[in-house]
């Protein structure tokens, strides 16, 4: 029998966390053909014990599993684990899972249905953090933004607008990315999967229900991936699908992050900066920014002006939610159109 939907279940010492998670799969009200592929990568904990207890009560669930892995010493990181998992799967449905979160009993059902319905996106849903108010900010954001925002907001540092552990997606949209980046550590392998995914014209959807707890703690990986990292994939991405099609634009926020961007930008769309607009007297009463860094000579100039001055299209390099909603109701005062009279870059 053909296998629908695989829960991809990459593991490197997780056993604190383990039987939550895997008695999530268990208990899923998805009545179809499911699968659980796990892949070990140089577990030296319990994971390899807990994992093999739970195999007769996921059988017995008809919930068909298949285990890999590698004891070498050093792990090869959670895209390597990802792309084994997948290879050693079966379905024509992939639920990624890690293993310190657990699934609402509906998720499979919620999402398998989505993406029969959405089957060119990758298909996330709202989620809650454990403990509860960690990141406040950003689990506001991933659950609030409109699905038009899933696709405008994706250059925000927030990273992927649909959150990597509630991914859902077909097999064949896998296949058409390829695999998740193997380069191990430091590496945003969903970020660099997400983008190529979008440049393919690839599209996004959120189930509208809170169907995972994503788990908040020091030891996941995400702390191993540098800012400036995830900076240098945001700008390429940034300039790759919206800078190359304008002629010219104003980068809202004339102090650090504004700077930092116009720093690195191409030279090319460096020229393409006709201002930075602000809303703070002192950087606008300067009048101009001067890029000391540059080899130019004279050194490139760019006007600083308000906000209300300053002409579209804006790329806006200022936080969302930190002002009071000061700089939400500036923005709004302008009437204009996200995705094409500005794009987040905060």
């Amino acid at each position: 029998m053909t296998t629908t939907v695989s829960v991809i279940l990459p593991v490197h010492n997780a056993d604190k966390w383990l039987d939550e998670c895997l008695q999530s799969v268990v208990n899923q009200t998805y009545s179809g053909s499911l699968e659980l592929s796990v892949y070990q990568d140089s577990c030296t904990d319990n994971s390899e014990e807990i994992i093999k207890k739970w195999r007769t009560k996921l059988e017995e669930q008809d919930v068909k599993i298949v285990i890999g892995g590698h004891s070498d010493k050093n792990p090869r990181g959670v895209g390597y684990a990802k792309n084994r998992a997948i290879d050693q799967s079966s379905g024509q449905y992939l639920c990624f899972l890690d293993a310190d979160d657990v699934m609402d009993k509906d998720r499979i059902l919620e999402q398998y249905t989505a993406a029969k319905a959405y089957p060119d996106s990758i298909i996330g849903c709202k989620f809650h953090r454990d403990p509860e108010g960690s990141t406040e900010r950003f689990t506001k954001w991933a659950n609030m933004i409109s699905q038009e925002q899933l696709l405008t907001q994706v250059y925000t540092s927030h990273g992927p607008t649909v959150i990597m552990p509630t991914w859902f997606c077909s097999r064949k949209l896998y296949d058409n990315v390829g695999s998740f980046s193997k380069a191990g550590k430091g590496v945003p392998e969903d970020l660099i999967f997400f983008y190529k995914h979008l440049e393919l014209g690839g599209g996004l959807y959120r189930v509208e229900k809170d169907l995972l707890m994503y788990r908040y703690h020091t030891e996941a990986t995400t702390f191993s991936v540098k800012e400036e990292t995830i900076w240098k994939e945001r700008v390429q991405f940034l300039e790759k699908q919206v800078l190359t099609k304008w002629p010219t634009f104003t980068i809202w926020n004339a102090g650090k992050q504004g700077r930092k961007l116009y720093r690195s930008l191409s030279a090319p769309n460096q020229k393409k900066v006709v201002a930075f607009c602000d809303v703070d007297e002192k950087k606008i009463s300067k009048g101009v920014y001067i890029y000391e860094e540059s080899k130019e000579k004279p050194k490139p100039r760019i006007p600083v002006v308000h906000f209300k001055d300053a002409v579209t299209p804006f790329i806006i390099c200022v936080k969302l939610d930190l002002t009071h909603g000061d700089f939400e109701r500036n923005l709004e005062s302008l009437q204009l159109t996200e995705g094409q009279d500005y794009f987040h870059f905060n």
